[in-house]
């Protein structure tokens, strides 16, 4: 989220169409509110809720995002169950029992979901987001570490660390930076754009208090090898005695691979995987925001972290960073468990990668083009400009994609493929073959113009356009 400077005082007023104001409409004119304080006296509802939906029509068309993971259409009823929900506050399990009860079944399906031993002792939270969720894993992560490293910790000598791909997303050096813990990133190289298990393994030692696994990652779509992950922690741990454990960032993979690679081994079935997150709001096919946080049992989740309230008679745990939130998202998530079933999950995930798959097709047709990833894992794909294209680049394609109202992200990779740089597409619900058909026939549109370029003419890359997790 970015930060937000204090504005100029001396910009004018937010202009008032007269037809707004219902009693006086010259009044209402001539009394246009303030933009960057509040004004002194209120105004009709009808007037306030105008002047607000005029602005936000500036705002891009969120179907037509293909840049976000984040779920932007539901069904009517979700919609209704939101809106009765709104008002209920997520943490008042004492005077929402229900609303927490939804949210206590929504951790055992996951749990059964992700192969959890028992999924009746497995332990887990909704949250605002798999950033939150992750923050929490970290946090029992360096807990266990330092309740079992308890007689030199905290020293000079013995400052924790975690191991991760350089391609985590950015709330892992959040949970880092915040939580004093020393962030060990394993580089891309070449083709690889993602997590090394050796690579990992090299660089864990007595400090290190787990290493992150991604389900798949949000620069190119791609799974990270999790078994292979686990199978290095193990050789370590016969050499060298070092118990490494793993959490599972599944914050788009976690509600893809259990329906669509069901034989792929990634979840609690590996005794390694202690943790694992997913985020409702994007593969979970609900609005924004919730995500979750499952710890394969009671023992993995140390118990100074837990605050427990009683409810109906019953003791509920709770671990989270936020306090007071709406309980709207988790009744969705409950509603979407719900309505489709296992087997409607399937149906969903598996046409949004029929359409990534057939749109990365017919972009690697284009002879402008380099695919990257073909949208078989995620149902994301991420392309390049092929080799010899001299006139543009991936931010000149972003950019004109625009004009459309196409919102494609283009970014330059991390270490150590800094001289790469793609473009990517997010397949989500509601992206339709229709939609894709479109989409297709705008980029084919553009590239004679784009041929045509003496040279790449963004100059403000940053400007251009952003990458969003």
């Amino acid at each position: 989220m970015p930060l937000h400077h204090a504005p100029r005082h001396d910009e004018r007023p937010l202009s008032v169409n007269p037809f707004l104001g219902p009693a006086n409409p010259i009044g209402d004119m001539t009394e246009a509110p303030p933009k960057h304080r509040m004004p002194d006296a209120p105004m009709a509802p009808t007037t306030a809720y105008q002047l607000v939906h005029d602005e936000l029509m500036l705002d891009g068309n969120a179907r037509l995002n293909l840049a976000t993971f984040v779920t932007t259409w539901m069904e009517p009823e979700a919609g209704h169950l939101m809106a009765e929900c709104r008002d209920k506050n997520m943490i008042d399990k004492d005077e929402y029992p229900r609303t927490a009860e939804l949210e206590r079944r929504c951790v055992s399906m996951l749990a059964d979901l992700w192969h959890a031993p028992d999924p009746s002792a497995a332990v887990g939270c909704s949250t605002t987001g798999s950033s939150e969720a992750c923050m929490l894993a970290g946090m029992a992560f360096k807990h266990r570490w330092a309740r079992r490293n308890a007689d030199r910790y905290p020293s000079k000598d013995a400052r924790p660390n975690l191991v991760m791909g350089v391609n985590v997303q950015v709330c892992w050096e959040k949970f880092c930076a915040f939580w004093e813990v020393e962030a060990r990133q394993v580089p891309m190289e070449g083709d690889r754009f993602h997590l090394d298990p050796r690579a990992a393994a090299e660089r864990c030692d007595e400090n290190t208090i787990g290493v992150v696994g991604i389900m798949g990652s949000t620069f190119d779509g791609s799974y990270e090898p999790i078994a292979d992950l686990c199978a290095a922690l193990d050789e370590l741990q016969e050499r060298t005695g070092l118990d490494v454990p793993v959490h599972v960032d599944g914050a788009s993979g976690a509600m893809i691979a259990p329906f669509l690679d069901e034989e792929l081994v990634w979840d609690f079935r590996l005794p390694r995987v202690t943790s694992i997150n997913t985020s409702g709001h994007k593969y979970g096919l609900v609005y924004p925001g919730v995500g979750w946080a499952l710890w394969r049992d009671a023992d993995m989740l140390p118990e100074e972290l837990v605050f427990r309230v009683n409810y109906l008679g019953g003791e509920m745990p709770t671990f989270a960073l936020n306090f007071s939130r709406p309980g709207a998202q988790v009744v969705a998530q409950y509603y979407t468990f719900l309505r489709l079933g296992r087997d409607g999950y399937r149906a969903v995930q598996q046409a949004a990668r029929d359409v990534a798959g057939g749109l990365a097709g017919r972009i690697g047709e284009l002879d402008d083009f380099r695919l990257l990833t073909r949208g078989d894992e995620l149902p994301v794909f991420a392309f390049t400009t092929a080799p010899g294209v001299t006139a543009f680049d991936v931010f000149d394609v972003s950019r004109r994609m625009r004009e459309y109202g196409w919102l494609v992200p283009a970014y330059a990779f991390p270490a150590n493929r800094q001289d790469l740089s793609v473009l990517r597409v997010v397949c989500r619900n509601g992206f339709s073959e229709d939609l894709a058909d479109l989409f297709a026939e705008d980029l084919a549109r553009l590239l004679p113009e784009l041929r045509r370029q003496p040279h790449p003419l963004t100059h403000d890359r940053n400007a251009a356009t952003g990458f969003h997790h």
